[in-house]
């Protein structure tokens, strides 16, 4: 019997056979196995870790220019793709964008990447709209924790969410995980199952730490260095990080990249 090029009774064919039954695997017939494919196998069947990126603000930050953080380019890519394939390349088993302001553009950008959207049309009343939109979803309210990343955390590689959801399932799948540099609370974090009707209840621009703060479950710290508090709000930020701000006019569609943005330090 045959599975792609492999015959089932050869030692790579039998975990390529068995590997198709595992929905983290995410492995098709006659894949050819990687350097990280086992432990992507290892991983799939415990205990489930579902991602959510808010990506629905309105980047009020970024001044008159009209620029979306998240459209800037880092390497010609979007800061939100980016985004969004660091957290598929993970061992996830769902990854679900949350959109809003802006939202055709933020699509656009994130076209072909294995991502469920959702739309929080209440963007503009702030983070826990999108929370709440985010965890609503179906693939979401099955997963055992749920890892919050920023969308705007350019430093943060899938081998931190990878050691995050580690974390997550060595603790059993009942604490709080969170990303820190030098002992410092930062982001990703990944909230337990305990916690999601409570991320629903959460109004206002406020986000899950909050309920960190005030929940009696353990947490657990871990360090990925300065990236757990890398996040950029404005145009000097972006350009600090390797930025290049791609200046779309929400009025006509126009785009021109790399165009000086002026803020009011440059003026």
């Amino acid at each position: 019997m045959k599975f792609g090029q492999f015959s089932i009774d050869d030692a790579r064919g039998i975990v390529l056979a068995h590997a198709m039954k595992l929905p983290e695997a995410k492995f098709s017939k006659g894949h050819v196995l990687q350097d990280d494919d086992l432990y992507r196998i290892k991983a799939a069947g415990q205990i489930s870790v579902s991602i959510v990126i808010p990506a629905a603000g309105m980047s009020s930050r970024m001044g008159k220019s009209g620029a979306h953080k998240l459209l800037a380019q880092f390497d010609g890519i979007p800061l939100v793709r980016r985004t969004a394939l660091v957290a598929t390349d993970s061992v996830a088993s769902s990854v679900t964008v949350v959109l809003g302001h802006r939202e055709q553009e933020l699509r656009n950008a994130i076209s072909g990447v294995d991502v469920s959207i959702v739309v929080n049309a209440d963007y503009a009343s702030g983070m826990s709209g999108s929370l709440a939109s985010g965890f609503m979803t179906g693939q979401v309210r099955k997963a055992q924790g749920v890892l919050i990343m920023l969308a705007d955390m350019p430093g943060i590689t899938t081998a931190d969410l990878n050691r995050l959801i580690a974390e997550f399932r060595r603790s059993g799948g009942t604490a709080i995980v969170r990303a820190s540099s030098q002992g410092k609370p930062g982001n990703p974090v990944i909230l337990p199952k305990a916690l999601q009707d409570a991320v629903l209840r959460l109004e206002g621009d406020i986000g899950a730490r909050h309920l960190i703060e005030t929940s009696s479950l353990q947490v657990i710290n871990v360090e990925i260095g300065p990236a757990a508090h890398i996040d950029l709000d404005t145009p000097e930020a972006i350009a600090d990080a390797g930025g290049v701000i791609l200046d779309i006019s929400p009025a006509d569609g126009r785009s021109n990249r790399g165009r000086q943005v002026t803020t009011p330090e440059s003026n």
